[in-house]
């Protein structure tokens, strides 16, 4: 058989674990991955002393498009997305304006076309304000779900309270994904930070704010048989907490 591509000599990981093999590519897809040494190519990929993984896909991006390129856009994060291996993104909603509505989602997927380097979805924030439009929302084309800030955020993404995020709960039918740091600890330890003293970040957003939080969060979740995502976890309370939860919760934690 010829292939496209022919990756070759390299220490392929992946569901079967890990082992030196070659990947054949037909049609930009994967077709054969074992001792491929006496078939052709169109093109031959020497990776010899490499490691071959399958594309990433992240779950968690802010590429800041619209109304913050400044700091990022949907081309230049995608494009160094790509550059790292990972192949596919989900981008978050607390953008200006907040990806809320079916507007704001059909913009980003208009700006995301022709420039985005790598397979994309992007996040619906739940709010207040929409709650009861989720389950249509989050079934839009080109929304990869439903992300919920239970600590400080921008726009109307804030949801902090128990009934707000009951309420979103109670009408998403994927799992939502949340940001989960008690804002209410947020707002009264926020006396305790320095300007200029990047120091005292972890003094006000400090491991009981995000602890207390997710506590919170799943026995709401529990209360209306919801399933969640924790979002970049950096607790080991919480890892500790959550593995008991695993039949509602998934989580991801910061590298």
């Amino acid at each position: 058989m010829t292939y496209d591509l022919i990756v070759r000599g390299g220490e392929v990981a992946n569901h079967a674990g890990r082992g030196f093999a070659d990947v054949g590519i037909i049609d930009g897809k994967i077709a054969f991955i074992g001792d491929l040494s006496q078939a052709s190519a169109g093109e031959v990929f020497d990776a010899t002393g490499l490691t071959v993984l399958p594309g990433v896909i992240d779950t968690q991006v802010h590429f800041r498009e619209p109304g913050l390129e400044w700091k990022e856009d949907l081309e230049t994060g995608s494009r160094a997305a790509a550059l790292g291996g990972v192949t596919a993104v989900f981008e978050m909603p607390n953008t200006e304006p907040n990806t809320t509505d079916p507007d704001a989602l059909a913009d980003k997927l208009d700006r995301a076309r022709d420039r985005m380097w790598t397979d994309h979805a992007f996040y619906i924030g739940g709010t207040h304000e929409n709650a009861k439009y989720l389950a249509e929302l989050e079934r839009l084309p080109g929304c990869c779900g439903v992300k919920v800030f239970m600590g400080a955020s921008t726009g109307t993404l804030l949801v902090a309270d128990d009934d707000g995020v009951r309420e979103v709960l109670s009408h998403v039918k994927r799992r939502a994904t949340f940001h989960s740091e008690d804002e209410y600890r947020l707002v009264e330890r926020r006396p305790l930070a320095r300007t200029g003293d990047w120091t005292s970040h972890p003094e006000v957003r400090d491991p009981e704010s995000a602890i207390l939080s997710t506590r919170r969060l799943v026995r709401l979740a529990r209360e209306t048989g919801a399933r969640i995502h924790v979002l970049h976890v950096t607790t080991a309370e919480e890892i500790e907490f959550l593995a008991g939860h695993k039949d509602v919760a998934t989580v991801e934690v910061t590298p």
